[in-house]
């Protein structure tokens, strides 16, 4: 097998695709921040790393064109992976991560798990942000869970997208310090 592997891309060609169409410095950490999950989720779960790694690099590629029209978004990107061999199995995952608004349910572990990442790097960002020091170290699990209770914090995180968590078979506190590890790796990408 080449080395785009069974993605039909190369992690370089993403990153390159993501300096192209997301411009903006916090959408990039964005989506660097859920590889790291979805790489350690891929891990956790037996499933193939650069895969899953692949599409928390992509799934909000189309964001920038797309922000103001929910049920376009992951529609552009489709066309823009398909033009370029990505595979289907990506694909689908990124536009499983917003099936509310294009009218469809989640039905893979895949698209629960990308999910569910991308959700939870807002949480922990938020949740690191209020530290003294802003850094992810700072951070224990027990407070991503004690946030995801109240509300008003985060407010535009969904909760219930963070839980699809359980429905892969892992524990919300359980996903909570997954996640929150993953990110912790790469904290200085993620200037945290």
């Amino acid at each position: 097998m080449d080395e785009k592997g069974k993605a039909g891309i190369t992690r370089q060609e993403a990153l390159e695709l993501l300096g192209k169409y997301l411009p903006q410095d916090n959408l990039i950490k964005h989506c660097l921040a859920t590889e790291a999950i979805m790489r350690a989720l891929a891990q956790k779960l037996g499933s193939d790393e650069g895969v899953w790694g692949i599409a928390g690099i992509l799934h909000d590629l189309d964001y920038t064109e797309t922000k103001d029209q929910m049920n376009q978004h992951t529609l552009h990107t489709e066309k823009i992976l398909q033009g370029l061999g990505v595979s289907r199995e990506i694909i689908d995952a990124i536009k499983g991560h917003n099936a509310d608004n294009l009218g469809f349910q989640r039905g893979t572990v895949f698209e629960h798990a990308l999910t569910a990442a991308e959700c939870i790097t807002g949480l922990i960002v938020a949740t690191a942000l209020v530290y003294p020091d802003k850094k992810l170290a700072s951070v224990k699990p027990q407070s991503i869970i004690k946030r995801m209770k109240q509300k008003e914090f985060a407010r535009s995180v969904n909760r219930d997208y963070i839980r699809e968590c359980e429905t892969i078979g892992i524990p919300l506190d359980e996903f909570a310090a997954l996640s929150l590890q993953a990110m912790s790796r790469i904290s200085d990408e993620l200037g945290l």
